[in-house]
């Protein structure tokens, strides 16, 4: 290995070549009659990692907001309001006065009071803080 400027990186399983290679000319655009032999060999190679980029490796990520329980929420409970254009250090602090369940016993909406006034607002945009730990008694 010393002396060898090139090694195998990751970057060499995923596209074949180092990842500093100089960029390759896009050929999914241009006619297949109009192509040589070793740049139909280039074309598949691009068509394969568009969509192994754009379609496999979504799979691959996890979003437990969806398949995770969210436990309900309660009156009297503090939430964040999820705001549209707001960043998260801005949502306003509310208190959850009431809850609208649905046919099946699911809240759905929820009454909220802020400093500034009383808000009807969908849960999905309503952000639980997470549980405190009880302080430990020998530290008072």
């Amino acid at each position: 290995v010393a002396g060898h400027l090139d090694v195998l990186t990751p970057g060499h399983f995923l596209v074949g070549t180092p990842l500093m290679s100089p960029p390759e000319f896009n050929l999914t655009e241009v006619p297949l009659n109009h192509l040589s032999r070793w740049q139909l060999v280039q074309r598949a190679s691009q068509e394969f990692w568009r969509r192994w980029s754009s379609e496999y490796l979504h799979t691959l990520t996890v979003r437990p907001k969806w398949t995770t329980p969210r436990a309900p929420l309660v009156v009297g409970e503090p939430v964040f309001l999820m705001g549209e254009t707001t960043p998260p250090l801005r949502w306003p602090l509310a208190i959850v006065e009431e809850l609208f369940p649905d046919s099946g016993g699911i809240a759905r909406r929820a009454r909220v009071r802020t400093a500034k006034g009383s808000y009807l607002r969908p849960v999905a945009k309503l952000v639980s803080l997470p549980p405190s730990d009880p302080p430990d008694p020998s530290l008072l």
